[in-house]
C-alpha cells in the first residue's frame, strides 16, 4: 500500500517536549457502574476522563432486552463493537445481526437502533465521539421512560438523543 508523502494530522494540543504521566487504567474486574434490570453498563472512559474527546462504555444486555428504538444524534457519532453474543442493529435502512467482532459506525445524524432478540445475553462496546456526559442518560433512562410523554422527550433531547417516535405526527 502506498501512502501520500504528506499526511494531515490534527493540530497538536500537547506542546511539551518530554511527555507526561497522565494515563489511567481500569482493571477488567471493576464492577459495573450501573446495573439496571436486564443488563449493566461499565463507564470505561467518560467525557470527563477524556477531556471530551470520546466516551467508551461496555454495555451488557440480558436476553430479550429491548435496547433502544430508532434515533439519531446531532452532536456525536456512535459506534458499536460486539464483544459476545448477537445483537440486532438497525443501520438506518435495515436490521442486521451483529456477532462477536462485528462493528457498526453511525455518523452524526445517522438513524440507528439496537435490541437483543435472542435468549442469550450480549455484550458490546459503545463509543461516542466527541465525548458527551452520557452517564446521566444511562442512569435515568429507565425512570424517564416510565414517566413517558413530554418529560421523556425533553430528557432525550437534553442528551442529544432524537427518537423518531418523539417527532411522528400525533406523538406526545
Amino acid at each position: 500500500m502506498s501512502y501520500p508523502e504528506y499526511l494531515k494530522y490534527p493540530e497538536p494540543r500537547y506542546h511539551g517536549t518530554k511527555g507526561e504521566v497522565s494515563a489511567s487504567f481500569r482493571p477488567a474486574n471493576t464492577p459495573p457502574d450501573i446495573s439496571p434490570p436486564g443488563g449493566s453498563t461499565h463507564y470505561l472512559a467518560t467525557n470527563d476522563s477524556t477531556g471530551g474527546e470520546f466516551g467508551l462504555y461496555k454495555v451488557e444486555l440480558g436476553a430479550r432486552s429491548a435496547g433502544a428504538r430508532t434515533h439519531f444524534h446531532k452532536a456525536m457519532s456512535e459506534s458499536f463493537y460486539i464483544l459476545s453474543g448477537e445483537l440486532e442493529l438497525y443501520n438506518g435502512e435495515r436490521w442486521v445481526t451483529g456477532r462477536e467482532g462485528d462493528f457498526l459506525y453511525v455518523p452524526v445524524g445517522g438513524l440507528h437502533a439496537f435490541k437483543n432478540t435472542t435468549d442469550e445475553p450480549t455484550s458490546m462496546l459503545l463509543l461516542f465521539s466527541p465525548g458527551a456526559p452520557r452517564e446521566e442518560y444511562f442512569e435515568r433512562v429507565a425512570e424517564m421512560t416510565q414517566r413517558g410523554g413530554e418529560t421523556l422527550k425533553q430528557f432525550r433531547i437534553r442528551h442529544d438523543s432524537y427518537f423518531t417516535e418523539d417527532f411522528e405526527h400525533g406523538a406526545e
